[in-house]
């Protein structure tokens, strides 16, 4: 998959009403999302984390600070160096909302929890957990997932990034 074609997914995902714009609040209510679907409280480090983080990475995507990006925005955006600096912590904190017992890896059902409020298709959520639990153990580790949406973005090799983001 080519790198465009990549970040239209995403963006895709990001536009949760489909307008064609990525709002603030589309992109704020994810955390929402994960924090309701994690448990926290408002007031949990995590969440804070969380949040602060998103709304960093949404000051650095809306660059012109109208409120909204559009894909040309995004695409222009995204990529490798805008997910190293600011997407990988903002997913590394989403992350780690749903990881209860905090050891750096998911099991399916907490990986449901993450993807399904993040606004991904449930029905490839099975077939991205089996392509990142390479090993078998029924664990995706935080590493291999954020790689995993660092080569879906970046244009790299990702057929998890694909079966993340793509409606079968």
């Amino acid at each position: 998959m080519n790198e465009t074609a990549a970040k239209r997914l995403v963006f895709t995902m990001l536009d949760a009403d489909g307008d064609g714009v990525i709002s603030k609040d589309e992109y704020a209510a994810r955390a929402d999302r994960v924090t309701r679907a994690s448990g926290r409280s408002e007031d949990d480090p995590l969440v804070i984390t969380a949040r602060t983080a998103g709304a960093r990475a949404w000051a650095e995507m809306d660059a012109d600070g109208d409120g909204g990006v559009t894909f040309e925005e995004y695409a222009a955006w995204a990529g490798a160096e805008a997910f190293d600096t600011v997407c990988e912590p903002v997913l590394g904190a989403l992350f780690d909302l749903v990881d209860a017992d905090g050891d750096g890896a998911l099991h399916l059902a907490e990986f449901t929890k993450l993807r399904t409020a993040l606004g991904n298709p449930v029905s490839n959520i099975e077939s991205a957990f089996a392509a990142l639990d390479g090993d078998g153990d029924g664990l995706v580790s935080r590493a291999d997932y954020l790689a995993s949406v660092r080569a879906h973005v970046s244009g790299e090799d990702s057929p998890v990034g694909e079966a993340l983001y793509s409606v079968s």
